[in-house]
């Protein structure tokens, strides 16, 4: 079975606690709202999808606790509420989509009480949780005819069970490959500086029973040389409208290098992950993180003291670098704009 990386039941909101994986597993019950923006913003539960679903859940959560004496007190709560909620992490699209979806919600119930209205948001929340899934799935399905027997697939980060509700983005169309019995190998580059590649992503593919091969990031271009990779299937967490893509820091690399080497280069998201508010990549925030994640390694120093650090989470990779877009609705090609503004404008 793969795991879930959120689960709510009995008014209970859970994550597995990611930073400990593989060595612990590790599930944490979300106390607070506080509590909520402090796992994301440490990587507890990380995926841009499933960020959105905890941020979603959070607000909820969140909402019980608010002042009820009038819908518009309650309302500017939720919504500073909100805001506090995004700050967390700022680059991944689904995380504002989905707060923005709650507000929404109560808005459109602002004639209810806010008992009502709460109960409104529950329903909202769930209902992001579980279109989640239905995304991934067809996700997988879409994705599924580019796998062939025999191939070896390098992934970047991690974009799996995860970093969703379930079967995840970029290794959607694996799991599904793989219950269909296609024969495949994944290379699971590690990801510095957090290793979400090979702390994460080799865990579920291993878990799952799908053959998959660590690699450092800086092998990419030696593995490609010798034949052994054969596509690249990342995820994202913000498509900008012309179909730039922000993804975990590396991936702009990878795909020069796919480049180079005449390799397919395919990006996997949900619809949550698309922003057609953003023109291109130029205007997407690059979250900056903390420099130890850079000079530590296992809580040891790596660099010399009181040297300069740039620790960017992410980068982004030009449309024109991307084969395509697997998303729940198919494969876009490019040129990717007008097709994603008509199909997502709603």
């Amino acid at each position: 079975m793969l795991p879930k990386s959120i689960s709510f039941n009995n008014e209970e909101l859970v994550f597995l606690d990611q930073t400990k994986l593989p060595g612990e597993t590790v599930y944490e019950t979300q106390s607070s709202v506080e509590h909520v923006w402090d796992s994301i913003k440490r990587l507890k539960v990380r995926g841009a999808p499933a960020i959105g679903i905890a941020g979603a859940y959070g607000l909820y959560l969140s909402s019980k606790t608010l002042p009820r004496d009038s819908f518009v007190c309650f309302f500017e709560a939720l919504k500073a509420t909100a805001e506090y909620l995004d700050s967390s992490r700022p680059t991944a699209y689904n995380l504002k989509w989905a707060l923005d979806r709650m507000l929404a919600t109560a808005k459109q119930c602002q004639n209810h009480s806010i008992e009502s209205i709460i109960e409104a948001l529950r329903r909202e929340a769930v209902a992001i949780h579980e279109e989640d899934r239905e995304l991934c799935r067809a996700i997988g399905n879409n994705g599924l005819g580019l796998i062939q027997d025999g191939m070896g697939i390098l992934t970047h980060c991690n974009a799996g069970s995860l970093a969703v509700s379930e079967l995840g983005t970029a290794l959607s169309p694996m799991y599904v490959a793989h219950e269909k019995g296609i024969n495949f190998k994944v290379y699971a580059s590690e990801t510095r500086p957090l290793l979400q590649g090979a702390r994460l992503t080799a865990w579920e593919l291993q878990q799952a029973g799908i053959e998959v091969t660590v690699i450092t990031d800086n092998m990419v271009a030696h593995m490609m040389d010798e034949g052994l990779i054969d596509m690249v299937i990342v995820g994202t967490d913000r498509v900008a409208a012309n179909g730039d893509v922000a993804n975990k820091i590396g991936t702009h690399g990878v795909a020069i290098i796919s480049k180079h080497f005449n390799i397919p280069f395919y990006v996997a998201c949900p619809a949550s992950t698309i922003d057609l508010n953003t023109p291109s990549g130029n205007e997407i925030e690059i979250e900056e993180r903390a420099p130890d994640e850079v000079s530590h390694f296992s809580g040891r120093s790596t660099t010399p003291a009181g040297v300069n650090i740039r620790n960017p989470a992410f980068d982004v990779t030009p449309h024109r670098l991307v084969s395509g877009l697997i998303t729940e609705k198919g494969i876009y090609s490019n040129p990717y704009a007008e097709k994603m503004k008509e199909d997502y404008a709603r």
